[in-house]
């Protein structure tokens, strides 16, 4: 709906499926034939952005690699290769990530020139039924937080449950450490959520079905059961 026209080729299982839309509307294919012996699988999407709709149809290159950059961050050991060919020369970069939101942490905290204040970056990972909930997080010196949250792969900027069942639980459990340990006693007021997020770099990343979103940008997750995850 959004193209001027789009082309799909699927291949599965030795078949090639392949269709061509024009703002919508189905114009050729529709049926399959068998897939080429170097080609047995895989799906290529081609399209040109419609300019009736869209002001500016001229892709930006370091758009795409931020965005290429988180979902090879989120999803671990995924191989995205992003090229452009429009210029004398191809412009290509190679993305990969074997550490998942790990590699996303330790690459925010050199990005803004943050030095970690305890050696390696805290990671944990849960599941309840079909729903899976990643965290990593890493605490520097510098006196920003720096959250960021996903929700099936979309940047939820906004955040959301997930973001908000995070902070809630980083304030119950270090400050539950910090009775434990002594370093609160019973009469001293608990750390704020503002003082345990000090100097804080984290990675919230859900997976879930059914995700319910606030707006049609998908800016802001709605699903309560996932805040306590």
């Amino acid at each position: 709906a959004l193209s001027e026209w789009v082309e799909l080729d699927d291949c599965f299982e030795g078949e090639r499926f392949t269709q061509r839309f024009e703002r919508g509307m189905v114009v050729t294919g529709g049926h399959t034939e068998p897939a080429s012996p170097d080609r047995m699988h895989g799906v290529k999407v081609t399209f040109k952005p419609d300019s009736t709709i869209f002001e500016e149809t001229v892709f930006d290159y370091n758009t795409l690699l931020t965005r290429m950059r988180e979902q090879a961050f989120l999803n671990a050991g995924v191989r995205i290769v992003l090229r452009d060919e429009r210029g004398d020369e191809p412009v290509e970069t190679d993305l990969c990530f074997e550490g998942g939101i790990r590699s996303f942490v330790e690459y925010l905290n050199e990005t803004h020139h943050n030095d970690a204040i305890h050696e390696g970056v805290i990671y944990m990972r849960g599941e309840k039924g079909s729903s899976v909930a990643e965290v990593a997080l890493q605490y520097n010196t510098s006196y920003n937080e720096l959250i960021l949250t996903f929700a099936n792969n979309m940047n939820t900027i906004e955040g959301g449950t997930h973001e908000t069942g995070f902070k809630s639980g980083i304030t119950k459990v270090l400050n539950a450490y910090a009775h434990k340990i002594g370093a609160l006693r019973d009469k001293d007021k608990n750390l704020s959520g503002e003082d345990v997020r000090e100097g804080i770099c984290a990675i919230v990343s859900v997976k879930l079905e059914n995700a319910q979103f606030e707006s049609q940008t998908k800016a802001k997750l709605g699903n309560s059961e996932i805040c306590s995850y």
